[in-house]
């Protein structure tokens, strides 16, 4: 049990706070109106599919391509991060940084040692700024666009020129941080997509999900599709789905649903976040993460895109601000000679810094509007 709660302390928080909240408003079939089906189907579809294309080794062809372009470190993490900031766009940041951080590891954990600390930073900052871009780039994304029906020209509005300014941030940031040295890894290897066959399956598969996130399929509809054509391709995906992350929706739709139910505790929240999305959101999220404050703060309020970029900057921060962070940091807990100590200090630093910087600029923004 201690090792569970230590390996899932979002999820046990999130039970937690559905079953204390189940003792004021006892379980019944109202409980089944809390929860969004089509947000959990659409997660579930895009964990398989993204786990089907990573079977494929698209992205170590990605890799080879990088690494045949330059032996120069600055250059080279100048490509990674801005791959990690598109690719978050369409796989999402955790799936991002899951991929991209080993790679960065293994390439600069020789010569390029000294960068490493500062790359696998921006990685992780580039990953959770450009995810925010698409609806489908992180789950409370997802969540939000799904739970107030957002129009995809609304969502757009919300976050493009946040994100537009964000790119030229982190591209800033990582051409001052990152030293010009010569990288010594081998360039000659060579890498393939695995099944051409599958790729293109998966592909489809994608493009399927990216339609029913734009509302043009039924989600049912991609579920049954999605789930069928991979249980015939590679039953193996199934098992590759973080069941977890579900589980912690669940719970938190059944908590926050509950707490709308209990009349102080909903007109006391619905006072403190309505007209404040943007700085409950980021506040929210330096303690429980983005996700689940996305959640818990979307049922007391419908102003969709201040929240919604509240939780997506929010994202930057403490450590727990984004899920997808912890990958990072438990990746490069990997490395040889890893320093945690340093990791942390430059994390906070850059973190803490660019999450001022955008804060500004958003308040700026609503203060000529």
């Amino acid at each position: 049990m201690i090792s569970f709660l230590r390996k899932e302390p979002v999820l046990s928080a999130a039970a937690a706070g559905a079953v204390l909240s189940a003792f004021f408003v006892h379980p019944s079939a109202d409980y089944l109106g809390y929860i969004n089906f089509s947000v959990l189907i659409l997660l579930f579809c895009l964990m398989m599919v993204v786990a089907g294309l990573m079977e494929t080794k698209l992205f170590d062809v990605i890799s080879a391509a990088i690494l045949k372009s330059s032996d120069s470190s600055r250059t080279v993490a100048m490509l990674l991060v801005n791959i990690t900031f598109f690719s978050a766009m369409l796989i999402t940041n955790d799936v991002a940084l899951i991929t991209l951080v080993p790679f960065t590891v293994g390439l600069y954990n020789g010569a390029g040692r000294k960068c490493l600390i500062p790359l696998v930073v921006m990685e992780t900052v580039a990953a959770n700024l450009g995810s925010m871009i698409m609806p489908f780039g992180n789950p409370q994304n997802l969540y939000i666009y799904a739970q107030f029906s957002m129009k995809m020209s609304e969502f757009s509005e919300a976050v493009i020129p946040y994100g537009l300014v964000s790119l030229a941030l982190v591209n800033i940031v990582t051409f001052f941080l990152i030293k010009d040295m010569k990288l010594t890894a081998d360039r000659t290897g060579t890498a393939k997509i695995s099944s051409k066959r599958n790729f293109i399956i998966y592909t489809v598969l994608f493009a399927v999900c990216v339609l029913t996130v734009l509302r043009i399929l039924n989600c049912y509809v991609c579920l049954a599709v999605v789930a069928a054509v991979c249980a015939f391709t590679d039953h193996k995906l199934f098992a590759k789905v973080d069941y977890f992350l579900l589980l912690t929706f669940v719970a938190f739709f059944i908590f926050v649903g509950n707490l709308t139910k209990i009349d102080v505790i909903s007109s006391s929240l619905s006072s403190v976040v309505a007209g404040h999305e943007f700085i409950a959101g980021v506040l929210a999220s330096q303690v429980i993460s983005n996700v689940p404050a996305a959640v818990m703060l979307s049922g007391f309020t419908e102003n969709a895109g201040a929240l919604l970029l509240g939780v997506d900057l929010g994202g930057l921060g403490t450590l727990v601000a984004s899920l997808a962070s912890v990958i990072s940091w438990k990746q490069y807990s990997k490395a040889e000679g890893a320093d945690m100590k340093k990791y942390m200090a430059v994390f906070s630093a850059v973190n803490f810094a660019l999450l001022a910087g955008l804060a500004a600029v958003y308040f700026t923004v609503q203060t000529i509007r």
